[in-house]
């Protein structure tokens, strides 16, 4: 963390007379000023929209009248990739926090609109790089919507299957940096483990470890590979055994709890105010999954819980993650053993290219082969919002199209993004040395984020 200086910021693009290098990097409206001199329609805007304060609630300074503002991030080991925060600070208590993004500016809803509808799933499946299947797959919906088209029960099973798995990955990520984060190393050995061995199935079906590229307009890419249930099977047998391990290593372990219970803590009325959704809705006891309450794919065929905690703290976000994992094995069971036979993708020469081994023996195969990955296919005019239940809450896709082969205008409603706001609200009032918890019972993916 590097502290900066109590006064005002030099608005951005405006540098001193020696060109202060703090002048040249300032984020201008995004900085922060201390309290006693932003007045209280700023706090109030930061933390008043919600709390229902008063503006001269808002603006009252701490009793000693002396505060200080510290960076944390972008370059810290626990912001979760570029994510800076302005913090207030009155002595170890936060006062105030600010969320500063934007230091990856990948603009990938505004790249979404230069490519086809066949190319979309490259651009976005990079968005949150540890759950990319969720991000294809709602990219794909919507484009679906916009078609009319229906899929075979077989590429439904197999989205679901491959979202469930991803789901796994996601939340081991989430189990080892969280327990980095709050020194506990031996977890993030053991969580990494876990992750990359789910990563190892993911590759063994779509052929590469993150960003597949798997899921396609119509279908998938591929069909699951033979022995895929063997290899599936085998993964899932050892992770019962090893979540009861985590079980004794943190959730019963005293210093783990005094860590996280009654940290952070949120109330579903403002979870709910503040756009929250996933494990920081549910941890306040608010159970709302779209997996359940507005399914899609196979989802209501399928047998799960819905995971709840009750006091909308850090260790409720945990324990909903921790289980959530074992309510994925649940599925990923029952795909293993109700998947259909059939198609994996729609014969639809619309959308669909041909197969690659016509491509050999049909001048009119590489014809249509070559036209639908060069000019892509044209998709009616309108717009669909399609939206699933990602590892982080609902993450959304909005698409216009004008009738021609590539989106006129796309957007992501990405849980990361919407989940960065209820930071302030579980950081207020807390100690600077609860910040990193809080920040990583938040998880979350910048690139997300800075879309």
């Amino acid at each position: 963390m590097t502290s900066t200086s109590r006064e005002t910021p030099v608005e951005a693009g405006t540098p001193g007379p020696h060109h202060d290098p703090v002048d040249l990097t300032s984020e201008g409206a995004q900085e922060m000023v201390p309290r006693q001199i932003a007045g209280g329609t700023e706090v109030l805007r930061e933390v008043g929209a919600v709390l229902r304060m008063s503006e001269a609630e808002a603006a009252q300074a701490p009793d000693d009248g002396e505060t200080t503002i510290i960076n944390m991030g972008p370059q810290h080991p626990s912001t979760h990739g570029v994510l800076r925060l302005m913090l207030e600070l009155d002595g170890e208590t936060v006062l105030r926090t600010k969320s500063v993004i934007g230091y990856l500016h990948t603009g990938m809803e505004k790249t979404g609109e230069t490519l086809t509808y066949l190319q979309g799933q490259t651009n976005t499946t990079r968005m949150d790089y540890a759950a990319p299947i969720f991000n294809e797959t709602v990219f794909c919906m919507a484009a679906e919507q916009l078609l009319g088209l229906e899929l075979p029960p077989r590429a439904v099973w197999i989205r679901m299957l491959m979202a469930e798995l991803n789901r796994l990955t996601s939340h081991f990520l989430f189990l080892a940096t969280n327990g980095m984060d709050l020194g506990s190393t031996s977890m993030m050995i053991y969580g990494w483990r876990e992750r990359e061995e789910g990563l190892r199935v993911l590759e063994s079906i779509t052929g590469l470890r993150m960003n597949h590229n798997f899921v396609r307009v119509g279908g998938t890419a591929a069909d699951l590979p033979d022995g895929w249930q063997e290899r599936l099977s085998g993964y899932l047998d050892t992770l019962p055994a090893r979540l009861e391990e985590y079980e004794v290593l943190m959730t019963n372990q005293p210093i783990w709890r005094e860590r996280l219970q009654g940290v952070g803590t949120i109330s579903a009325e403002e979870a709910l105010a503040l756009g929250a959704t996933g494990p920081i809705l549910r941890s306040t006891g608010y159970a709302w999954d779209l997996r359940r309450d507005m399914p899609y794919l196979a989802y209501d065929e399928v047998d799960f819980d819905v995971v709840v905690g009750t006091y909308g703290d850090c260790f409720d976000r945990y324990a909903i993650r921790l289980n959530e994992i074992r309510e994925s094995i649940k599925i990923l069971r029952q795909c293993i053993e109700r998947m259909p036979a059939g198609d994996y993708r729609l014969q639809d020469k619309k959308v669909t290219p041909p197969p690659r081994a016509r491509i050999d023996e049909s001048m009119e195969a590489l014809i249509h082969h070559f036209k639908i990955f060069t000019e892509g296919f044209k998709v009616p005019e309108g717009e669909a919002y399609a939206a699933i239940e990602s590892p982080r809450g609902e993450l959304g896709c909005y698409i216009v199209s004008d009738g021609s082969s590539k989106p006129y205008r796309m957007h992501i409603r990405g849980p990361s993004f919407v989940n960065l706001q209820v930071l302030p609200h579980l950081m207020r009032g807390g100690l600077l040395a609860d910040a990193v918890a809080i920040i990583s019972s938040v998880d979350p993916i910048m690139g997300e984020v800075d879309r």
